[in-house]
């Protein structure tokens, strides 16, 4: 006798797009839970006084948009961060000395192929394309970032590099048109314009990201790119985004691989006219909340997108002794592949959580540990609680499901964003070179 096919089967004949459908839903979600000193305005990239950026077709894929610029038309304060895999692509060692710099105008990116494993020749095509950059825009090299993404091992060809850079004509605002640019495998672009006063001026904080698949950080497999018109010293703006990655991107995951071209740069051009913000302006921390707003935002759009998602997974730990048991706790259930898989699959096997708790190497207790999947409470004190299967199965066939543990340890609260693991990912990953 055959059996019939899971429900769930149907999603491998989704067409792309109602795939991108569903994730747009899970993204208006996500922006409707933005909160924080300011608001959510439309926009793009280019919205924060003073950017321009531009995204077109050079001719690394197909078809589709493959070379961006973003730029700034003054110096601005930059700020970064990069991936902790050991095998890192050329762009990295550029971009930390871009940082280094401590001001910078343009930031570069193609994608398609990374510039990743490609040894000498790769370097010097990145700092190529560096130099480029500088010339199209008539400043310094030092001035420049560069960014690339795409199939690791294979060499930028150049000629279609600068085939890109002939035909920017700058001076655009096409901040969507640069986000397009950027993305491989995602479903959508990531987009976010946050404003908030700051010495009684409009300050407004953009970002743009692209990341689907092999993401688990430090920090996860993505690009994102964050500018603001605010002025911020550039030590206080690096320690703003080092100290932001532990609530945001550091606490996404998808499928536990750690890219070799994570990179998270930051401008701040002072366009708005404030005083230089550090951690002693008064309204600092307005500043800093905002800048986590974006930041938080962002990497959650990031976990919504991950390949073949139709989940968005929140984990949220509270009663740990340390944020980083918090955050190890959290990460730790909303990336285990048993919890990912019951997710997709609507499934309330909730031992697969608990089971993450214990092994993740954060403090825990199972006797003082209790679990909650939405609002149905399934386990508490070491022991299962009776719940209705049908009303927790609803919960699960939301497009957004919220796990919360409590340790009963201490005060601090971890957070983590993952999705569901489904059919899709295989299909996906198992034809990206090709």
């Amino acid at each position: 006798m055959n059996e019939q096919p899971h429900p769930l089967e149907s999603q491998l004949k989704l067409s792309n797009k109602e795939i991108k459908k569903e994730t747009q839903a899970r993204f208006k979600k996500i922006a409707a839970e933005v909160a924080g000193p300011g608001k959510l305005i439309p926009g793009d990239i280019t919205s924060p006084k003073g950017y321009y950026a531009e995204g077109l077709h050079a001719g690394l894929k197909k078809s589709k948009k493959d070379f961006g610029i973003l730029y700034s038309q003054t110096p601005a304060a930059v700020a970064g961060v990069f991936t902790t895999n050991k095998v890192k692509a050329a762009t990295i060692a550029v971009d930390k000395k871009v940082v280094e710099h401590g001001s910078a105008r343009a930031i570069v990116v193609n994608s398609g192929i990374a510039n990743a494993c490609t040894g000498k020749v790769g370097t010097e095509n990145a700092l190529k394309m560096q130099a480029l950059g500088a010339e199209k825009l008539n400043i310094s090299p030092a001035e420049v970032a560069i960014c690339s993404t795409g199939v690791i091992g294979t060499q930028l060809p150049m000629e279609i590099v600068e085939k890109g850079f002939h035909a920017l004509t700058l001076g655009q605002k096409a901040g969507h048109e640069f986000a397009k640019s950027i993305l491989t495998t995602d479903t959508q672009t990531k987009e976010i314009v946050y404003e908030v006063e700051i010495d009684g001026k409009a300050i407004r904080i953009a970002g743009a990201a692209k990341g689907s698949g092999m993401i688990h950080p430090n920090m996860a497999t993505m690009l994102a790119f964050i500018t603001t018109d605010a002025a911020v010293e550039q030590k206080a703006l690096q320690a703003l985004l080092a100290d932001s990655l532990s609530h945001s991107f550091n606490q996404i995951t998808v499928d536990g691989d750690t890219s070799t071209n994570d990179t998270v740069l930051v401008l701040a051009n002072g366009a708005a006219g404030n005083a230089p913000l550090s951690p002693a302006h008064p309204e600092w921390q307005k500043f800093a909340d905002s800048f986590l707003t974006v930041a938080q935002a962002i990497a959650k759009m990031i976990a919504a997108d991950g390949e073949g998602a139709t989940k968005l997974i929140e984990v949220q730990v509270n009663g740990a002794e340390t944020l980083q048991d918090g955050n190890m706790i959290a990460k730790g259930i909303v990336g285990s592949n048993l919890v990912k898989a019951a997710m997709f699959g609507e499934d309330p096997n909730w031992g697969r959580i608990i089971c993450a708790v214990g092994y993740t190497g954060g403090k825990s207790d199972p006797m003082k540990t209790t679990i909650e999947i939405g609002d149905v409470l399934v386990f508490e004190n070491g022991m299962p609680v009776p719940f209705s299967e049908a009303h927790l199965r609803k919960i699960l066939s939301q497009e957004k499901i919220t796990i919360k543990a409590d340790l009963h340890e201490g005060e601090a609260v971890g957070r983590a964003w993952g999705c569901d693991l489904t059919y899709n990912y295989v299909k996906i990953n198992a034809a990206y070179h090709t």
